[in-house]
This record gives structure tokens, sequence and C-alpha cells, in this order.
């Protein structure tokens, strides 16, 4: 039996907290964990029980001290890893967002609006709707579960105290950031076409008949046909945010080399 001194107790420490940091940080950072709705304890005791499975694992180095200037660099370094990770399915959520704010101007509910638990800001109802589809659509591909085995295989793909992440995967980080934009009109476009239709033929009846009211006729026409759009398009919904989720995921594997 090895006799237990400050340097073994030290060592043992360094296995897990490094890792927690990693895990905490990703968990914190990606939308379905770092919901506010979810107790901190829970987030917590999860990101520790993740990191004493993933601790036997990681090749610690001994030459760092825990408490020490270079391990709350390497610390710093476990954090920001943690934080990509998650930033890129927030990127994606927030796509989600962008979209049903588009389709809820063109359906007239842009006034319509609730707090969003993962933000904590105020979005229209279309989308938390499209948030609550991506969330579903993300448990059904077992996408908790890839995102597990991911932060996982950073370990191995990106070791403690081996660096940064490589600039070149930073530069591609900032550059998918533009498909959150494009994948967010992919999703609001067939409504929004369908909507400006609509109004555009009630912009032609109000030019024939001026007497008519359109505030009373337009506004109940633009709803229900939105409403009809959502339902028609959702198929093609779900198969937008799967390409996404791929894409998304490859990234993360590019990120970590």
């Amino acid at each position: 039996m090895l006799p237990l001194t400050i340097d073994t107790l030290n060592a043992w420490i360094a296995a897990v907290m490094w890792p927690f940091a990693r895990i905490g940080a990703m968990l914190l950072a990606t939308p379905l964990f770092g919901n506010g709705a979810i107790p901190v304890r829970v987030r917590v005791g999860l990101a520790f029980a993740l990191a004493l499975l993933v601790a036997p694992m990681v090749q610690v180095p001994t030459e760092v001290a825990l408490l020490s200037v270079h391990g709350a660099y390497v610390l710093l370094q476990q954090i920001l890893i943690g934080v990509t990770i998650g930033f890129v399915l927030q990127l994606i959520f927030s796509a989600m967002t962008i979209a049903g704010e588009a389709v809820a101007l063109s359906m007239g509910l842009g006034f319509a609006s609730m707090v969003d638990p993962e933000q904590g800001v105020s979005i229209p109802l279309v989308s938390h709707f499209f948030a609550v589809i991506t969330t579903l659509v993300f448990l059904a591909m077992n996408g908790h579960v890839a995102l597990i085995q991911l932060i996982v295989d950073s370990f191995r793909l990106l070791p403690v105290t081996e660096g940064w992440l490589p600039v070149d995967s930073l530069w591609s980080l900032v550059a998918w950031g533009s498909n959150m934009f494009s994948n967010a009109m992919l999703v609001a476009l067939p409504a929004m076409c369908a909507l400006l239709v609509a109004n555009v033929s009630m912009g032609v009846m109000t030019r024939a008949a001026p007497q008519l009211n359109i505030f009373a006729v337009g506004f109940p026409m633009t709803l229900t046909l939105g409403f009809v759009v959502l339902l028609l398009a959702l198929p093609g919904v779900v198969d937008q945010l799967l390409e996404t989720f791929d894409a998304g995921f490859g990234l993360m594997r590019a990120l970590l080399g």
C-alpha cells in the first residue's frame, strides 16, 4: 500500500478538478443542461459524477501543481474548451429562436411573447415552440448521449495541458456563426413566403375595395394561414434540425482537432 502524501493527494484532486472544470463549463454553456430550471446542485453533481468517471482515463501532468499560477492557467484552458463545445449547441438553439421571431412577425404574433428559461429574455411564442421542437429532436436523436461521449473523447483528442484550441479551429467557429442565420432563414422561409403572398393578396383586395376593413379580415387570415403553414412545414423543420445538429457535432470534433 502506497503511503498517502501531500503530493499524492494533490495529484488525486487535480485528476478530478481539471476534468470537472471542462465538463462543468460545457454543461453550463449547453442550452439543455444549462437550463435555469435545472437546480445548480443537480448540474454540479452531474459534472462531478462525470469527472469521477473520466478521471482514470485522463493523463494528468504531475509536474503542474493545482494551487499554482500554472495550475490556474491549465484550469482556464479547460474552462475555455468546455465553453466552446457548449457554445456550438447554443448557436443551433439560437438559430431556431431567430426563425421563430421571423415567422411570428409575419403572422402578427410578434407581440405575444413569454420568458425563455434558457436565455432569461422574452421571445415570441413561435420561437418558444421552435425551442421546444429543437429540444425534443435533440433528445430523440440521443444528442445528450453524443454530447457526453464527445466531452469524454475530448480528453483524448485534446489532453489536459496540451494547449489552447487551435487558432484555425476558433476561426472556423466564428465563420460557422453565419450558419445560425442561414439555418434560421431555411426554417422560416416557407412560412414567410406563404404569409408574404397572403399580405400581398390583402393589399390588392384593399386597393380594389377600399371600403373593406382589412384589419378585421387580414389579421385572422394571416394568423390561421401561419398555423397551417407551420403544421405543413414541420417535417421539413425536423429534417433541417437533424442536418444542423450533424454539422454542429462535426464542428465540435473539428475544434478538438
